[in-house]
């Protein structure tokens, strides 16, 4: 039996739409898209088949299994032709058991999710490889695409120029100057894109990139497309088989434009379709406290009301009019979800904790981690639960925000895990007597 994916309106206007033409929105209601799958096709084959057959493809070094995203590509976008497949070996990333920061928190078994080991450094690329391909298929069949774009914090940007580039399509990406990383801001320079600095924040970048996206032959590429969720969805049905098809109880997500939120519930929400799981685990969207607009949401009843975004170090989820919120709340309320923030100093604070405990976080998994703590303080998280922290990004992109950390300078944060480095002349006994101190506490 032949597997198929369609558009349909989240508000449950009738019709289905093809995924094979560039549409973003209802054209009955104006509200979001989501890509359905025929699940009467999918059940055909077992669960215990599926879990089979996604094992013995996991991580093979040959395309497409190489990918985490493509070796599900039933679920994903079946109709897909291999030969226009644009995959860097994205997904696949490590899920790693924290156990000194966990005991540092009182909670017994947290793991982090180690998305910033995707190619291009981000959870974003698990997207950006399904949205390309499919304009890559369009393309060979007929489509008129002059340029793929996006607004970006750094992370989006980033994925689309390196995945337009290996597809050979022209990509432009829009900033808000100065507010991205110079790590993020070479990596679209690098791959080629037409790379736009405007004097906006986000909020303002997004309101140009859709009015771009209205125009013949712009495709938009940013997570209201819902292609990019089908991508993303597949950490969550990773992070269940890495755990042998278990389910854990709490998973943690920073959110900024709030698209990861419902990907992660589309994953979870196959798997008990297709009878793979059997419970849904609590979601936590954890928020900059300079960029909530969700919490704020959750803490008023779910009414939503966008927000001017204040600058924080969280730069990648400032964010004060997320184009996923509705998306979001849908998914929060089917999984029983908690939404917390985070100040400045907590998300640096969490960050440099986990970091002495091994890892080496970008602020934005501060921001998750700072969640869980405050949860774990209270008492919402058992000693003996099952967490999964997502670590969205690379912290290699984020050094001067360490280095801000641990010298001192960053603003408004008095940081209690600093460690800046010692300076000396050159003589062995001022040497000897700085690491007396740190070798006589490990003896």
């Amino acid at each position: 039996m032949p597997y198929r994916a369609a558009f349909r309106c989240i508000a449950g206007c009738p019709g289905e739409i093809s995924i094979w033409q560039p549409i973003y929105q209802c054209p009955r209601c104006g509200g979001l898209l989501q890509v359905v799958h025929d699940v009467d096709a999918l059940r055909a084959r077992g669960a215990a088949d599926w879990k089979r057959c996604f094992d013995e493809r996991y991580a093979h070094a040959a395309k497409p299994n190489g990918s985490g995203v493509w070796s599900k590509k039933e679920w994903v976008c079946p109709e897909l032709r291999d030969e226009n497949l644009v995959t860097m070996n994205e997904g696949a990333t490590s899920l790693l058991r924290v156990e000194r920061y966990g005991r540092a928190i009182g909670v017994e078994d947290v793991w982090v999710k180690q998305c910033g080991l995707s190619h291009t450094g981000s959870f974003k690329d698990l997207g950006m490889t399904v949205l390309v391909s499919v304009v890559k298929q369009m393309i060979g069949d007929g489509a008129r695409v002059r340029a793929v774009a996006c607004a970006s914090t750094g992370d989006t940007s980033a994925s689309l120029a390196a995945y337009a580039a290996a597809a050979g399509i022209p990509a432009v990406v829009i900033l808000p100057r100065g507010r991205v990383t110079p790590a993020q801001l070479v990596q679209p320079l690098a791959n080629g894109a037409r790379v736009l600095a405007l004097d906006t924040d986000f909020d303002g970048c997004m309101t140009i990139v859709r009015r771009l996206a209205q125009e013949d032959g712009v495709y938009l590429a940013n997570s209201m497309n819902s292609l990019r969720i089908e991508g993303q969805k597949t950490l969550s049905i990773e992070i269940v088989q890495q755990f042998g098809w278990e389910v854990p109880d709490l998973v943690v997500i920073p959110g900024g434009n709030l698209g990861n939120v419902s990907a992660l519930g589309a994953g979870f929400d196959l798997m008990l379709d297709l009878g793979l799981i059997v419970k849904r685990p609590r979601i936590v969207v954890a928020q900059a406290a300079a960029a909530n607009p969700l919490y704020r949401a959750y803490r008023n009843q779910w009414r939503f009301e966008p927000v001017a975004a204040r600058t924080t170090i969280a730069s990648a989820i400032q964010i004060g009019n997320p184009v996923s919120v509705e998306k979001a709340i849908r998914t929060l309320q089917r999984y029983d979800g908690i939404v917390e923030q985070a100040t400045e100093r907590e998300l640096a604070d969490a960050a440099a904790r986990a970091d002495r405990a091994g890892l080496f976080t970008c602020p934005h998994t501060g921001v998750a981690l700072a969640a869980l703590e405050k949860l774990a303080a209270r008492g919402d998280v058992g000693k003996t639960a099952r967490v999964v922290v997502i670590s969205t990004a690379n912290g290699l992109k984020f050094a001067d925000f360490k280095v801000a950390y641990h010298t001192g300078r960053l603003p408004d944060v008095d940081a209690r895990h600093a460690n800046a480095p010692v300076e000396l002349p050159n003589d062995y006994d001022a040497v000897r007597r700085a690491i007396d101190g740190v070798t006589e506490g490990h003896a």
